[in-house]
């Protein structure tokens, strides 16, 4: 039977989000014996609900609730979060990247700082993370499948003297493990993984928290509210249940793990007269710094059949675009990653129907695909902020998302546009473009970790500046964005911060 804790039970730690944070959080809590709610403000799907459908997988899982200004990308509201709709591709920030501000300089325009801590210092975690998700070429785990993607993406790569080419980092199992089997390569990696294959916490930290007797999951909650005493302290979460009746939890603790949007507008949302601004907002940066990663999706016509759609949708990557180089024209580095799609999604991204878009849905079974994804600059102008007078249906502001590139941003990915193109020309490619790609599906920033308190919102454990028991636990806390891919980052902070809490609350200091 599930466990179940009563709404002034102030023992609990209240988790809001069930992604590769607070999924993650959830189970290292719980596995610590600390009694855990999780409030997640989708529904939970089972394998049987997952189909190789694109279109209909988007409703099942998408945050469709209203979004004004620039796009945010496709947020999941459901059980395992964007976990369900990731490609798996498990990067860690370099070294120099947590160093940004003293890498790159002052880059006109932007924010940058250096993290509050160090590759060294995560690196533990990272080594935990990777186990724990199965990360491809790490820990023993076998290199993912070389799909005929990759294989197009290995030997354009070699051509053009790329030697960082690998089919590892990917947290699809390429054998059995984990309670989970080896991928089958059946494509539509972002539909959910219809046989578990992927890691997402839906399948793996959920389920594995309900068995330690100390976690409760409750779905269609959407929270609200984060109530505080005197003190500042927070005691309680408000939220919306699934039959629409407004509940109150009481906590110890609490970690916000909602991705950007919802964890800026749910702390902007809890403002009081001790904390006007919202919590975390003491310096101003609540909502700001957001970061989004420089990405773009490229295909090809290739002389021969790829049929890019069979294996998984990112199966390999080359790395040697990811070092500082400024000789290049700009600051930080990208990775050039296979990339597929379905063919609605080719269509979309290719702007519309005529000859071009035709040319491409033609000759599908030709297409071959890279997906890049660069380091962002954080910058106070891009950011979240909220309508002054427009609702959605819980009564919040609806969120609007400011966002423009850099021109570091750009330099860096008409760099890796020509770049690939000369991976596909290379081999004979009859036809190239380089579409939009995904705009926001890499979300960072708005509660960045910061050594001072006046440069963002947490500190190196993720816990608010000026409030003990208030946590941020996914990408929002991210100093820089580096590179790379950000849910294995996420994941790792999310162990570690797990280990700090358990050992703040042994110490009664939590």
């Amino acid at each position: 039977m599930a466990k179940t804790y009563d709404l002034s039970d102030d023992s609990v730690t209240v988790v809001v989000g069930s992604g590769a944070g607070g999924g993650t959080l959830s189970n290292e809590l719980a596995q610590k014996g600390i009694d855990v709610v999780c409030l997640e403000a989708g529904g939970r799907l089972s394998l049987a609900d997952i189909v190789n459908d694109p279109p209909a997988m988007h409703g099942k899982l998408t945050w469709l609730d209203k979004r004004l200004g620039a796009p945010v990308g496709l947020l999941c509201k459901t059980v395992g979060g964007t976990t369900m709709r990731w490609t798996a591709i498990a990067l860690r920030i370099q070294e120099h990247e947590f160093k940004a501000l003293s890498t790159y300089g002052k880059l006109d325009d932007t924010t940058l700082i250096d993290w509050p801590l160090t590759l060294e210092e995560l690196a533990p975690y990272y080594d935990k993370a990777e186990d724990k998700m199965g990360v491809t070429g790490t820990h023993g785990i076998p290199p993912s499948f070389e799909t005929n993607n990759y294989k197009v993406l290995k030997a354009g790569g070699k051509r053009v003297g790329y030697k960082e080419i690998t089919s590892e980092r990917t947290a699809i199992n390429s054998v059995a493990r984990d309670g989970r089997p080896a991928c089958q390569q059946i494509g539509f990696c972002v539909s959910g993984c219809a046989i578990g294959a992927k890691w997402s916490t839906l399948y793996t930290e959920i389920p594995k928290a309900e068995q330690t007797d100390h976690f409760e999951l409750r779905t269609g909650a959407m929270v609200l509210k984060i109530n505080h005493d005197d003190s500042g302290k927070v005691t309680s979460v408000v939220y919306v249940d699934s039959d629409g009746n407004r509940q109150e939890q009481k906590a110890r603790a609490v970690c916000v793990a909602g991705n950007v949007v919802e964890t800026t507008r749910l702390l902007h949302n809890s403002s009081s007269g001790m904390f006007p601004d919202g919590l975390g907002n003491t310096s101003g940066h609540l909502g700001r710094n957001y970061m989004r990663h420089m990405t773009h999706i490229s295909y090809a016509i290739m002389p021969k059949p790829v049929n890019f759609h069979r294996g998984t949708r990112i199966s390999g990557l080359i790395m040697d675009e990811r070092h500082n180089k400024p000789e290049r024209g700009f600051a930080g580095g990208y990775f050039i990653e296979t990339g597929a799609a379905d063919p609605y999604s080719v269509s979309a991204m290719i702007n519309g129907w005529g000859e071009e878009t035709g040319d491409f849905m033609d000759n599908y079974t030709n297409l071959a695909g890279v997906f890049i994804t660069g380091e962002d600059p954080s910058e106070a102008r891009n950011r979240i902020r909220f309508h002054d007078t427009e609702k959605d249906g819980y009564g919040l502001p609806v969120p609007i998302l400011d966002y423009k590139m850099h021109p570091n941003t750009v330099a860096m990915r008409e760099h890796s546009i020509e770049k690939s193109r000369d991976i596909f020309e290379s081999l004979g490619a009859r036809r190239f473009i380089a579409t939009g790609g995904g705009a926001g599906c890499h979300n960072m920033g708005v509660a960045r970790m910061s050594e001072n308190p006046d440069d963002g919102v947490t500190n190196r454990w993720g816990r608010v500046h000026d409030i003990p028991n208030l946590f941020v636990s996914d990408g929002s806390v991210f100093s820089s964005s580096g590179a790379g891919n950000p849910t294995l980052t996420i994941v790792s902070l999310a162990i570690r911060q797990a280990d700090h809490i358990a050992e703040s609350m042994a110490k009664k200091e939590l």
